[in-house]
């Protein structure tokens, strides 16, 4: 059975898409420790981060860059922190989340709630962003 990340792929699933190419698919979560926390997946079904043949790992990393320089412009942090925790969906994945202290990124905190209005200018602005 698929992971609910390649529903995401496939478009069965909606998400708030913020870049994508062959290998890659990067996407707002929806049960955000912050406003532009983001997702960074494979498009190839695996369930451990570190399963991934080296090449697709190291460009897994720099189409992350990319995203997380652009939630640097965007949004108001002191950096873009990296998580990588693996136990919440069998697909490898990246949290990207904007932070100022360590607390931020936390994943016992409260998940924000945003409307779908707000998703969708969040995602829009760090999609302009991109370079």
């Amino acid at each position: 059975m698929a992971t609910i990340f390649s529903r995401i792929i496939a478009g069965e699933i909606p998400s708030y898409r913020i870049l994508e190419d062959e290998r890659y698919y990067a996407f707002l979560d929806i049960n955000p420790l912050a406003q532009g926390h983001t997702l960074v997946i494979p498009k190839l079904e695996t369930d451990y981060l570190f399963d991934l043949e080296d090449e697709l790992l190291a460009d897994m990393m720099v189409f992350a860059k990319k995203v997380a320089l652009a939630i640097d412009q965007t949004m108001e942090c002191k950096r873009v922190g990296v998580a990588v925790l693996g136990l919440e969906v069998p697909h490898a994945h990246i949290h990207l989340v904007p932070i100022n202290n360590l607390h931020d990124i936390e994943f016992s905190r409260p998940k924000l709630k945003f409307t779908d209005e707000e998703f969708r200018v969040t995602a829009e602005k760090i999609t302009a962003a991109i370079r």
